[in-house]
């Protein structure tokens, strides 16, 4: 005769995939470990209490955006002209949500609002991917973001509580750490000439608008990213139907 009290369990085949996805991000986490540390160091430079930088990675989990906005609190900048920068730097994060979406279909609202927070340039690569082979779920997701927020914000922590020891984060060469990660995540996703053509494009575009000064155009900074990709999607999409 069957217990009646017996404590539920998460479902096999949801905490397997949640497994799996934590596998796939663990390159992720790799490369945001260093990138977190940089971002503690730097923050704490600018007045930040180690404490109070991450809370901000743990609540913002902006990577890039975070960067940029210590950049213009450092200027003294109007924390209205900081959001907005954030805002537009992270407005790619819509396009990756959408294109993400029609794999969540009977997902709760609230669910889908959680992956969405861990939604960044690596974990959303590392999810395209995964459903390219068909093998993505909402569990593998979850998997993925997890690994990636907490490497992230143990970075964050590692760097900001031992920001006084560490010193210049720069002559350990985490600079290099986010561009490495993009040209690896590239290397991965990139299947065919189309695809590199456009990565060149969007390449090309954000090192090149900045020359349009010579013209008496200056594009923000904070647009070049936003201007560049969405530039170079749009070229490929036409040039592919």
């Amino acid at each position: 005769m069957p217990e009646c009290n017996q404590t539920p369990t998460a479902h096999p085949d949801r905490m397997s995939n949640f497994g799996r996805g934590l596998r796939l991000g663990l390159p992720v986490f790799l490369g945001y470990m260093p990138i977190g540390m940089a971002f503690g160091i730097l923050a704490t430079t600018i007045g930040f209490s180690a404490t109070q930088a991450v809370i901000c990675s743990a609540t913002a989990f902006a990577g890039a955006g975070q960067f940029i906005a210590l950049n213009l609190m450092k200027a003294q900048t109007d924390i209205m002209a900081v959001v907005a920068a954030v805002t537009v730097v992270n407005l790619r994060h819509v396009l990756f949500a959408a294109t993400l979406s029609p794999y969540l279909k009977g997902m709760s609202i609230g669910r889908q609002a959680l992956l969405g927070f861990t939604l960044t340039d690596e974990t959303f690569a590392v999810n395209v991917s995964d459903r390219r082979r068909g093998t993505s779920s909402g569990a593998s997701m979850a998997g993925v973001g997890v690994i990636a927020w907490t490497g992230w914000v143990t970075g964050t922590a590692a760097g900001g509580f031992a920001a006084s020891w560490l010193g210049d984060p720069s002559r350990w060469g985490v600079d290099f750490a986010m561009p490495a990660m993009f040209i690896a995540l590239l290397v991965a996703l990139a299947e065919n000439r189309s695809h590199v053509a456009v990565a060149a494009m969007a390449a090309a575009l954000a090192i090149g608008l900045p020359a349009l000064e010579t013209f008496g155009i200056t594009v923000p900074t904070s647009w070049l990213i936003v201007i560049a990709s969405m530039t170079a999607a749009t070229v490929g999409a036409v040039i592919r139907q």
